[in-house]
């Protein structure tokens, strides 16, 4: 959600992380972590999903669609791809754009995507969420 207040006599706008319902204290715990991982240096948002919520806290809100469809359709893809070349389940994703970089893990039921710059160590990041 994009909240405005006016500071200084200009309009300040600022993005609110985007939640829909919490279902369990594991999904809880998580977002906390993705909420601390976010504060990191080069972070630029991140998006994670299950069957019953959805939580989205990115820099830039005018981005939030296309990184959305990003990361919905890296999941496919890779299922299909361990599916067809029968490489069993995958733990993480690595997209690799010119600017940014994209990963994507499942932890429990949940699909999570974090969008960086591409100077953002990923081991760091996975190394803060394996222990959710």
């Amino acid at each position: 959600m994009v909240k405005k207040r006016r500071e200084n006599g200009e309009i300040v706008e600022t993005q609110e992380p985007v939640t829909i319902e919490s279902t369990t204290p594991q999904d809880d715990k998580l977002r906390t972590c993705l909420e601390e991982i976010q504060n990191y240096t080069g972070i630029v948002g991140y998006i994670m999903k299950n069957t019953a919520s959805a939580s989205i806290d990115m820099k830039d809100p005018g981005k939030i669609v296309e990184y959305a469809i990003l990361s919905s359709t890296s999941f496919e893809t890779t299922e299909e791809f361990s599916k067809l070349f029968e490489i069993g389940n995958f733990k993480n994703i690595t997209v690799n754009g010119k600017d940014l970089k994209m990963l994507s893990l499942n932890i429990d039921e949940n699909n999570v995507s974090i969008f960086m710059e591409k100077t953002v160590e990923t081991e760091k990041i996975m190394k803060k969420l394996q222990f959710v």
